[in-house]
């Protein structure tokens, strides 16, 4: 019986993904469960289990094209079914060639330099794909960059004014660009701005950061702010919260699920800590990394790329101070940690040079004052200025 594989929902209103690997080919025996293909959707890349075992009849997509969800990505069959490939009348018609067991094919030999070599590892590269247009067929760098962009799907040519590259809007970025429109329109934005003194956070840091990293672990003063937050978040719940206009509800969230910006090579990506009230420093410093890791290799499960309450960015480690961020919609708030700074600082009297952390926090005006924010930062301000606050779990 011919099964016929098709893109499913995977979740989070995806409808649509990218072909990034077949991780099967024409004619392979294949287990239930068995990983078929890599697809890049606009939350990340995720692997597709077979949902029988069986003999792969045919890919209906060539790595690079972009399916959407109900689309037959492949089919499966038996044997019997696949030694019929060549009837033209086949329930499945016409079927590609089945190809030999890489084992049994002769290695084909790259013609390349040792400087193409490495750009195209560089660049992620098969060089078995490309063709070479040297002498003897060698691969040049025009070669790679020809295979780049025409993978890629990026086009050069010309408007009215002079040269231009289109490069298509996909995966992340393409979700990026959805998300932030809608929720301009679907809410009333407003950034609040304040400062905290941070001398004594970054002074425990810097004291306990040889030793975590003689344990493998990176301790940034981002696990301290996100304990600050939480803090703040229990005292005032508004700003972990959602807006049903349809129901005309504020719903509250008693779970506190921060989400990280991360920057990637792909765009920006916001796993999730998951209750991060019920976690130590130590545990989130190392959520902190494994997350980061994991969105950066696209590696990241979905699963972990849902459910936040609240989001931080941290803009500090590219240089900057003050921002506007966009709410992570539904979300009701957003927090951007600038960078770290020395400024001379009026205590007693006295002027005194200290470290000083920016806080911008953009918060949707329909579900909150100005007067409950400034409050909130006031709270998150206070506990990283005084580091053994953090010590006292408030539930």
């Amino acid at each position: 019986m011919v099964t016929e594989f098709k893109f499913p929902d995977v979740g989070e209103g995806i409808i649509e993904g990218e072909i990034v690997k077949w991780r099967v080919r024409v004619g392979e025996k294949i287990k239930e469960d068995h990983i078929l293909v890599d697809v890049e959707t606009d939350k990340a890349v995720v692997e597709l289990p077979s949902p029988t075992e069986g003999v792969i009849i045919n890919l209906h997509f060539k790595e690079g094209d972009v399916i959407n969800v109900g689309e037959v990505l492949l089919t499966i069959g038996t044997e019997e079914e696949f030694g019929r490939k060549k009837d033209k009348g086949t329930v499945v018609g016409v079927l590609e060639e089945a190809e030999e067991p890489a084992a049994k094919k002769a290695p084909s030999k790259v013609l390349a330099t040792p400087a193409v070599k490495k750009i195209a590892k560089d660049l992620s590269i098969d060089l078995s794909k490309v063709k070479g247009t040297g002498p003897g067929g060698r691969i040049t760098k025009e070669d790679l960059q020809k295979f780049r962009k025409e993978s890629t799907g990026i086009k050069e040519g010309d408007d009215s004014h002079g040269p231009i590259k289109r490069v298509p809007l996909r995966g992340i970025r393409k979700a990026i660009a959805k998300h932030m429109a809608f929720q301009q329109h679907d809410s009333a934005n407003v950034t609040h701005i304040d400062e905290a003194d941070v001398t004594e956070l970054m002074e425990i840091r810097e004291k306990e950061k040889s030793i975590m990293t003689k344990k493998g672990k990176n301790l940034t003063f981002l696990p301290f702010v996100i304990k600050a937050v939480v803090i703040g978040l229990k005292e005032y719940p508004v700003l972990n919260s959602t807006l049903d206009m349809e129901n005309g509800e504020i719903i509250i969230k008693n779970y506190y699920n921060i989400g990280i910006a991360v920057d990637t090579d792909d765009g920006l990506m916001v796993p999730v800590i998951k209750n991060a009230d019920k976690k130590n420093i130590l545990t989130l410093a190392d959520s902190l990394s494994r997350i980061a890791d994991d969105a950066r290799s696209r590696k990241i499960a979905l699963k972990d790329l849902k459910g936040s309450t609240f989001t931080i960015t941290n803009i500090g480690g590219y240089g900057g101070i003050f921002a506007t961020p966009i709410i992570n919609y539904p979300e009701a708030a957003i927090l951007a940690t600038g960078r770290i700074q020395e400024k001379p600082v009026a205590i007693d009297g006295e002027i005194k040079i200290r470290k000083v952390l920016p806080l911008s926090l953009t918060f949707d005006h329909r579900l909150m004052d100005g007067a409950t924010v400034a409050k909130f930062l006031k709270t998150v301000s206070t506990h990283l200025e005084d580091p053994g606050l953090l010590l006292v779990e408030l539930q």
